[in-house]
């Protein structure tokens, strides 16, 4: 398990220069920068671009027995070193890598290192401390507080332009006791060992060095790719993604073929024998003056409808861009800034779905529908983001969103998204409402005794099943980089599984509904938005065992924090699926009773 942490001695290497024009041209992603030989850098460690750096001292972190106020800071240090916390840096929108040797002669490149590592009672070397024989005394942690870091560049002289390109940034973590703090020696030593008890005063000197190197063969458009063939499971993950693929498509065409065989048939036989004879037979059929009644909760139903569709339509945009190369890894945050800005902007077709169906319900509440379409579910989101982001700014995080950009958010969202919503629920309403195929009785029929497999929840329950084993593998490593601090890279396979998830959900919704209206249920409008939204729970469950097994999270903050953020993707999640399935039993329902001769 690979955490962040930001403590307050942690070092941040920035590597600043001025900006040299030239006549390159990268598509995908982001730019390439070009660095000058007389470019500075940050105040804190002064970078120098083509400059080495032996052995310079950053600062020293004195912890006094005495005070109550360093050993909680101590104990604290203790603690990331115990749970394996990481350090992760960044220069030039790459991260810094910490590359070693692992089994069958491969290098592995990790983009975060530990801050420290420990030795237990038992003498028992854990994560990093492997690395290093002396790390042997019993009950004792051992602080990388030394960082060899080494800048690979591309120059642009044999190629002519001006300046260098950064295509690799690597460190190897050191743990070095310094006799003479000023004047310190990074070159052997013993390592800087932390008791576990704290019995005595205590000094940590913080050191590090720099080499650049030059290597031309390493190109700026490829220079990622010596960390993501290190990635893990990398090899598994190509082979259950394909392996995923091939069964949701074959179970997919089973699906479509009987589907389609069967309905063949069903409406072959329903138009060739006479009406006396029809009144006779039971089946989908029957239901023909009461499957299109208007459901109930039918407000709240457009609701999710509309921003429903407003999610699928950001989704698909965002991993379209994402498989273009658009948003890259390498441009830190772009995949999340274009979701948020793709979702304000579109609230035009979630007001003109919410309000369309809500007019096709026969609703004339028209006012409550809009507000609840622009405030229910954004709301929601927002109150929950909220919470976790107090949590963040009690806990002293780093990783809060600052006021500002909270207030610009609501500024989007109340200045942008709700005026669109508002425009397209104006043209939905006035829009006539969508003409149905049959007529709907006026007293409703009744419905026949269910089987166990028709009843509502049995049925919606097995709905999301299919849909979820679809995806549950791209799962495993959107939550590893999200909770892990791995780097997710492969849009193409998850676009993939985005356009097969589509599938899966429309076909295992539409059979479904199918079954139940054979027996003669015709309350199809909430189910066939629960039978795929269902996957969301699915999801959650996942989610939960995900956090128990895998992750070493401990405090209550923490634990919040994680399921706040879990249920705003889970809430996402079923209002996507959700609305897949709706609109592919729409589609189903109407297409079979309009090619029915009805009377």
């Amino acid at each position: 398990m690979k955490r962040r942490i930001h403590f307050s001695f942690v070092l941040v290497y920035s590597l600043v220069s001025y900006f040299c024009l030239c006549s390159a041209f990268y598509l995908p992603g982001l730019a390439p920068v070009s660095f000058c030989e007389d470019g500075k850098g940050g105040d804190d460690c002064q970078f120098n671009f083509k400059q080495d750096v032996k052995c310079k001292a950053v600062c020293t972190k004195n912890y006094k027995k005495a005070e109550q106020q360093d050993k909680t800071k101590l104990d604290f240090l203790k603690m990331g070193m115990q749970l394996n916390y990481q350090h992760h840096w960044i220069i030039d929108n790459m991260p810094v890598t910490w590359c070693y040797d692992v089994e069958d002669g491969q290098k592995y490149c990790n983009p975060g290192f530990p801050i420290g590592c420990l030795v237990t009672a038992d003498g028992r070397a854990k994560d990093a401390c492997v690395i290093n024989s002396e790390f042997n005394k019993k009950n004792t942690f051992y602080i990388f507080n030394h960082m060899d870091i080494k800048i690979t560049y591309h120059s642009g002289a044999s190629e002519g332009w001006r300046g260098a390109r950064l295509v690799a940034a690597t460190l190897e973590p050191k743990s070095i006791k310094q006799v003479d703090e000023k004047n310190p020696s990074c070159e052997g030593g013993s390592p800087m060992e932390v008791p576990g008890e704290f019995d005595n005063d205590l000094s940590i000197v913080y050191t590090y060095s720099v080499s650049f190197e030059e290597d031309n063969s390493i190109k700026w458009a490829s220079r990622w790719d010596y960390i993501l063939v290190s990635m893990p499971h990398t090899n598994i993950q190509w082979f259950s993604i394909m392996n995923s693929l091939v069964i949701v498509l074959f179970l997919s065409g089973m699906v479509a073929m009987i589907m389609l065989r069967t309905l063949h048939k069903d409406i072959a036989r329903y138009n060739q024998v006479d009406q006396e004879d029809a009144q006779e037979e039971s089946g989908w059929k029957q239901v023909h003056g009461d499957v299109f009644r208007p459901p109930r909760k039918g407000m709240l139903l457009s609701v999710f409808l509309g921003q429903g569709t407003q999610i699928f339509i950001m989704t698909f945009i965002t991993l379209f861009l994402a498989c273009l190369g658009f948003l890259s890894p390498a441009n830190r945050g772009a995949l999340m800034t274009c979701a948020v800005v793709l979702w304000v902007l579109l609230g035009t077709p979630a007001g003109y779905v919410s309000a369309r169906l809500y007019k096709t319900f026969g609703g004339e509440k028209w006012k409550t529908n809009v507000l609840l379409t622009a405030l229910l579910c954004p709301g929601i989101v927002f109150a929950d983001f909220f919470l976790m982001n107090l949590i963040l700014w009690v806990e002293g995080s780093s990783a809060a969103i600052p006021f500002g950009t909270l207030v610009a958010i609501l500024a989007l969202w109340f200045g942008i998204s709700v005026p669109l919503t508002f425009i397209g629920a104006y043209f939905g309403f006035k829009k006539a409402a969508i003409e149905q195929p049959v007529r709907t009785n006026q007293i409703p029929r009744q419905i026949p005794e269910q089987s166990f497999f028709t009843k509502p929840i049995p049925g919606i329950v097995m709905g999301g099943i299919l849909p979820f084993g679809c995806i549950f593998i791209q799962l495993f490593f959107i939550l590893n980089s999200i909770w892990s601090h791995q780097m997710y890279y492969m849009f193409g396979f998850l676009f993939l599984v985005f356009i097969i998830l589509l599938i899966t959900c429309s076909e295992a919704t539409i059979l479904l509904c199918y079954f139940h209206l054979c027996a003669e249920d015709y309350h199809w409008w909430w189910r066939s938005f629960l039978t795929s939204g269902f996957t969301a729970v699915y999801l959650f469950i996942y989610a939960v065992h995900y956090f128990f097994s895998k992750l070493q999270i401990i405090g209550a903050a923490s634990t919040i924090l994680y399921f706040g953020y879990t249920m705003i993707m889970v809430l996402i999640f079923f209002l996507f699926t959700g609305t897949i399935g709706f609109f592919a039993c729409f589609w189903f329902v109407n297409k079979i009773y309009s090619v029915v001769k009805v009377d």
